[in-house]
């Protein structure tokens, strides 16, 4: 950590600059004796990743950034915040604090924070940026978090954990069992300290297999953001031996799209099917990977279109956790036929569909966009077909 970036010159150049060349900085004679110019860009790249996910941070001046990947790696501000919901009490432990976002948004609901990071620049930075954002109640720990809990003779209200999902070996890795630290193999040392535990996890990891693996598991949230699920998230309570409880939500700009379920319940829920009726549904991405299929036709009083099509449709129009669409018209899937209505440009999306979008566009020679939706599926009698929308 070169606090040399912190001077009042470099920092008025590191904010004037946020638009320019990176090259043209990269190749420059070098701009200040004390900072390097790869050292500028890298904070330069940081920076603007910042901007939209972490807006606190881009707008705070006197900001230390640490790599552009740890900012693709960290939390947004977003899922940060919608955490603090899932917590409470005095006293939080972040084992894997890395850039602070999570710790950052803790400590505002939670009287102290100890948040640890074991790699030693990182760990100064957040702790430079804590200071900067006046976060007074977080403690900083420059040390691995699990050897910390051993360490210490404490009790705490909740551990909080995004284990690394990677490797030098393996990159990227999505199962418990590859990421570092190993949760649970820790389970037990985690639950002599706290009687709850809060695990962020890959998007892609199995829910079932997440649930066998781990155990007592009370709750799990599946967090997206404009329709792109960002993260698992998983309650453990110490001794649960409940149903586990699945919380969708689907954060956008003006709404939220929540639906809650338990998967006994949709183990038992019968689904109703259909023929294309006045309007069209399409799940949101949290609610396509929660696997709530049955229970959410059952629930809102929605008939399917096929068991493995997993689009719904009704006569009336009714709030839906996902897209909602006037129906125009339905078809066969015929090519010839399909040609006739001379469709210039729409968008398309397959479902349970043998064919691709790039083959249906190419074969009925339709440009992206517009505002017409054509769904290629598979309908309740095994039939191929097109179905024409309009978006609400």
């Amino acid at each position: 950590m070169n606090t040399n970036i912190l001077k009042t010159d470099i920092q008025s150049f590191i904010f004037k600059n946020e638009t320019v060349d990176i090259a043209s900085i990269l190749f420059k004679k070098t701009l200040f004796v004390e900072v390097t110019n790869r050292e500028l860009v890298a904070q330069l790249e940081a920076r603007r990743k910042c901007r939209k996910k972490l807006p606190t941070w881009y707008n705070s001046p006197n900001i230390y950034y640490p790599s552009k990947l740890q900012i693709e790696q960290t939390s947004s501000e977003v899922t940060a915040a919608y955490k603090t919901n899932l917590v409470s009490g005095k006293c939080l432990v972040d084992l894997t604090g890395g850039f602070g976002v999570d710790s950052y948004f803790f400590s505002r609901k939670i009287e102290q924070v100890f948040h640890c990071e074991i790699a030693e620049e990182l760990s100064r930075i957040a702790s430079h940026n804590f200071g900067v954002l006046k976060r007074k109640n977080i403690t900083q720990i420059p040390k691995d978090g699990i050897s910390f809990l051993t360490s210490q003779n404490l009790s705490v209200d909740w551990v909080y954990i995004d284990p690394s999902r990677r490797n030098e070996f393996k990159g990227k890795v999505f199962q418990l069992a590859d990421c570092t630290p190993h949760i649970v193999k820790h389970l037990n040392l985690i639950f002599e300290k706290s009687k709850n535990l809060l695990i962020k996890t890959s998007p892609l990891l199995d829910i079932s297999m997440g649930i066998s693996e781990l155990g007592q598991v009370a709750e799990i949230h599946i967090v997206a953001v404009d329709n792109e699920v960002k993260e698992l998230l998983w309650v453990l309570k110490k001794g649960f031996n409940g149903h586990t409880e699945i919380k969708t939500i689907n954060i956008q700009k003006k709404s939220l799209q929540k639906f809650d379920f338990t998967r006994s319940k949709e183990k038992t829920a019968v689904s109703k099917f259909s023929e294309p009726l006045t309007y069209l549904y399409e799940p949101n991405a949290a609610l396509m990977k929660s696997g709530a299929f049955r229970i959410i036709g059952e629930r809102l009083k929605l008939s399917k279109l096929h068991t493995n099509t997993h689009l719904y449709t009704s006569n009336q129009l009714i709030e839906f956790p996902g897209r909602r669409f006037k129906i125009m018209a339905s078809y066969p899937f015929n090519l010839r036929i399909l040609k006739k209505l001379r469709l210039q440009k729409a968008n398309i999306t397959t479902r349970n569909f043998p064919h691709s979008v790039a083959y249906l566009r190419k074969k009925l020679k339709i440009e992206e966009g517009g505002e017409i939706f054509l769904f290629f599926l598979i309908n309740k009698d095994d039939d191929l077909v097109m179905v024409q929308c309009k978006k609400f």
